[in-house]
């Protein structure tokens, strides 16, 4: 009799204390049992109260990576080229069968200001009607002087070298604001510019006055100046050609150059533009088709995990996106495969591949991207990182697939004059 007496004791206790009363429990859902309560505020007289949902931890770019499909996700790392200047099949195929996350457009490929527009949105439109869940990167190779994309109607833009030779900083952030302005206008968010190369070898096949300047000075106050003017515009910069072209007698559009400078030099010149970047948070890095001996002798640049892992990400601190060159290019078809390439590449570190050219070599890179993961020699985990850069870079330039007007183009040509005139 004690013990039942105890029992009916601390029932009654337990009713007293249960706010809700010895009613049935209420069920609970997932929300109310992982989340803090909101806070309520003191409202105005007259006022409801005012409800401020507690803070979450926010990762969008991750987010968007958990709900891509693995074909989603290697698409986001190809960025290719089309043929024409208008909307082709392979082009379109490449967006809604192959989720490829950017397009680059070249000379050929670009007529007029209005073709311009029509293509670009064309482009986006494909994109959205996949259901796409991020946007297309839209890029050329934008630099000024001999390495110009815009449609003739836009002013001409100085080359690097003309901009270097003012040693104004000032003067070159108004260049890149207007390097930036001009390709916003013309539909791009993505310019492969500025060079950061330091020119050192004067007879440089493929730089030459498409570097700021010969010396590692020049290029770095210039160029970085440049990058942050076109970023400016909410563009985003590409700097190249990481770990440096500037002292390269070889084209790498036609062969594999090969520099043999030590460790030292290169981080006295090579090395010094590129640490600028990315202390102003460079968002974009391509890396080039060269073969540094000293740092690795056996792999070019764009493949190796040494320059890439090793100097770019360990040493430099670069935590951006890094792109390769173009792998259509000799200095790579002379040494692999394509798609063994691409694989190496990735291996290496670098988010994108560029494939500029030929759609059977862009359907090779995909596809043994995709064999590659299968069969675990990359790991997924390597496919999820870089697409979290990705997203990331293209979530905080605020990109979108909305489709954009033809720009006023005497107008902008008086703004690039007086951004231009010194």
């Amino acid at each position: 009799m004690r013990l039942q007496h105890l029992r009916l004791i601390a029932a009654a206790m337990s009713c007293l204390i249960m706010i809700s009363g010895c009613g049935p429990k209420q069920t609970e859902t997932p929300e109310s049992l992982t989340s803090p309560p909101a806070s309520v505020h003191p409202a105005t007289p007259g006022q409801s109260p005012v409800v401020q949902e507690p803070s979450k931890p926010d990762d969008p770019a991750a987010a968007l990576t958990a709900q891509l499909s693995l074909p989603e996700k290697l698409g986001q790392m190809v960025l290719v080229g089309m043929e024409g200047a208008a909307m082709q099949q392979e082009i379109r195929g490449m967006i809604s069968d192959r989720h490829v996350g950017g397009i680059i457009l070249y000379g050929n490929n670009i007529v007029s200001p209005q073709q311009l527009s029509e293509l670009v949105n064309e482009l986006k439109k494909a994109n959205r009607e996949t259901g796409a869940k991020l946007p297309l990167l839209l890029s050329a190779d934008q630099e000024g002087g001999r390495v110009s994309r815009l449609p003739q109607d836009i002013d001409v833009f100085p080359n690097s070298r003309s901009v270097g030779n003012t040693n104004d900083p000032k003067y070159a952030f108004r260049v890149g604001t207007a390097l930036g302005e001009a390709m916003k206008a013309a539909g791009f968010n993505t310019d492969f510019a500025p060079v950061l190369d330091v020119n050192t070898n004067p007879a440089n096949p493929v730089i030459g006055d498409r570097s700021f300047g010969t010396t590692a000075q020049t290029v770095s106050e210039m160029g970085v100046q440049e990058m942050l003017g076109i970023k400016s515009q909410g563009v985003i910069p590409v700097v190249k050609h990481f770990p440096g072209h500037g002292d390269t007698s070889v084209d790498s559009h036609f062969g594999l150059p090969i520099v043999d400078h030590d460790l030292e030099r290169l981080r006295s010149v090579e090395f010094v533009p590129f640490a600028a970047a990315i202390k102003e948070d460079a968002p974009m890095v391509m890396v080039a088709h060269i073969l540094m001996t000293k740092l690795d002798p056996n792999t070019p640049s764009s493949m190796s995990s040494i320059v890439i892992g090793q100097y770019l990400r360990n040493e430099l601190q670069y935590k951006g996106v890094v792109i390769t060159d173009d792998m259509t290019m000799e200095a790579i078809g002379k040494t692999a495969s394509i798609g063994a390439a691409a694989v190496q590449a990735v291996l290496a570190g670098a988010d994108i591949v560029l494939v500029g050219h030929d759609p059977a070599q862009q359907k090779a890179v995909l596809e043994a991207l995709a064999d590659a993961v299968d069969s675990g020699k990359i790991p997924q985990k390597t496919i999820d990182e870089s697409v979290n850069r990705i997203a990331k870079l293209k979530l905080g330039f605020g990109l979108t697939d909305e489709p954009v007007s033809m720009p006023d183009v005497p107008a902008l040509n008086k703004h690039i004059r007086e951004l231009l005139s010194k």
